[in-house]
């Protein structure tokens, strides 16, 4: 692979665990306006966005609450896989730092 193609492979992962985590912060702030009853579920648009940011974000919610359930009622699972994320992306970059730079 050519440094030009890994440079891009790694920017487009870097973006997409970006928008990954961009939409686990919308969708954290998302149930704290639900719960707090600041947001009507009942507007069809509110309604459309929230099905959207679950869709997007419970099936890997759901396997870190399988390893760590919610402690006292609060669900860690979005800072585990925020905490995750930003592992990947470092040691992603790292990996290409070293295998094209040798640092």
């Amino acid at each position: 692979m050519t440094l030009a193609a890994a440079q891009t492979l790694v920017w487009v992962i870097d973006q997409v665990i970006n928008l990954y985590i961009w939409v686990i912060i919308a969708a954290v702030i998302a149930s704290w306006l639900i719960a707090f009853g600041v947001v009507n579920t009942r507007n069809e648009a509110v309604r459309f966005v929230l099905q959207v940011l679950n869709a997007l974000t419970e099936p890997v919610f759901r396997q870190v609450r399988r390893v760590i359930p919610p402690i006292g009622g609060l669900d860690l699972s979005p800072l585990v896989v925020l905490i995750a994320l930003s592992a990947i992306q470092y040691f992603v970059d790292r990996a290409f730092v070293n295998m094209y730079y040798g640092v």
